[in-house]
Order: C-alpha cells, then structure tokens, then sequence
C-alpha cells in the first residue's frame, strides 16, 4: 500500500493520520501513527494508533468493537500525513457519532453546546440502546466497564497535564467529562445535583476563610 521507508515522521516519531470513510467519504478522526503501529496496521489491515497521553499502542475498537477495517494507506506530497480509508464496523466517535467531527447533542448547527443536551442525550442511549453506539455500549457492560474508563481517562488528564500539552489536556478533561456524565446517568445523579453540591461548599469554603482569617 505505501512505502514506510519514505515517511517522514516528527521529532517524537509519529505521523498524523486522517481516517476517511471508504463509502460515505466522510472524515472519521484524526489520530497519530508511529513506525509499530502502522506496519501492525497493515499487516492486521485495521487501525492501529499511538497514543500520545498513555504511551502505549491501541487498536481502534478493541473495546467498543467498532473496527476500521483498512482498503487504503496513501501519504501526502511532503510524505508527512497519512490518508487511510476504512470500511469501519460502527462510529468512529466516542461519544457515539459517525465521526469525531460531528455533535449530536446540538439540533442545529447554530445552537450552543449544552451540558444539558449532552445529558439527555447520554440518557437516551441507556434508555433506548443505538447499535453501534459506544454510549449505549457503555450502559450495556455496566457500571465496574464504566468506572473502569474514568480511571484510565482521569490518568490521561494526569499525564497530559503534566507533560504541559494544552490541546491533550483540553482534549482528555473532555473525555473525563463525558465518561462522568455517563457515570452520572447509571447511578442516577443529575447534574442539579452536582451545582447544588458545588454550591454548598463554596458557601462552606467561604465560611472556613472568613474564620481564619479571623483567628
């Protein structure tokens, strides 16, 4: 499919790569690839990534199940970005969307993010399960599946954070945000619940400053 040996990787040896619908030619997401992972990406012809927060190798649904299944590999004119398209075995979106480029909480293009939305919209997949949604696939393992994703999210915002990456770390707090809320919804927590928690401890912070400062 490509030669690996023309590739220009960066200074940490990985190279982007823009995963491309075979059938709808829909940008999927975007990911980063290092010499190990893309040849265990031909040689399995499924995506495999790098990850830049764990260190570590993955392979795109190998816990959601949603497989990309590789037809092509092509590099661009400088040889610096990769273009894969797949035939994939369900969304590509951890939040449940065919594409990490879409937002299904919003009715509109014009509307504005919701917390609220996104609530509902976790609320739905675990009342009515979507096939092929992580979401719903989530509520189907249960809470030990969930719980489980939180702490190796949380881990990521760790690393992330400490490697003084910006963008991965805006990028993990809102994989932790989303997996919270999905928590949230299986243990039958709202998120009025959670202001009115946040309220009372700044009533109480407040409280505990003034009397220091007092004493």
């Amino acid at each position: 499919m490509i030669d690996i040996s023309e590739l220009k990787y960066d200074e940490k040896g990985l190279i982007p790569a823009i995963i491309v619908d075979n059938t709808s030619n829909k940008v999927l997401m975007l990911a980063y690839m290092n010499e190990e992972s893309l040849k265990l990406s031909l040689e399995k012809k499924l995506t495999c990534f790098w990850s830049r927060s764990r260190q570590e190798l993955w392979t795109k649904g190998e816990t959601s199940g949603n497989y990309q299944h590789i037809v092509s590999v092509t590099a661009d004119c400088d040889r610096d970005t990769l273009l894969i398209r797949v035939d994939a075995d369900g969304p590509a979106c951890h939040l449940g969307t065919e594409t990490c480029f879409e937002y299904p909480i919003l009715e509109s293009r014009s509307e504005s993010f919701s917390y609220e939305g996104l609530m509902k919209l976790i609320e739905g997949r675990k009342t009515e399960k979507k096939e092929g949604s992580y979401t719903s696939y989530l509520f189907e393992k249960g809470l030990d599946k969930i719980l489980k994703k939180i702490g190796e999210e949380s881990t990521e915002v760790v690393i992330a954070a400490k490697d003084q990456d910006k963008k991965e770390t805006i990028y993990e707090i809102a994989d932790l945000a989303y997996h919270t809320m999905v928590l949230m919804v299986e243990a039958g927590i709202s998120l009025e619940d959670i202001k009115k928690e946040l309220a009372s401890r700044h009533v109480i912070d407040k409280k505990i400053k003034q009397e220091k400062m007092t004493s």
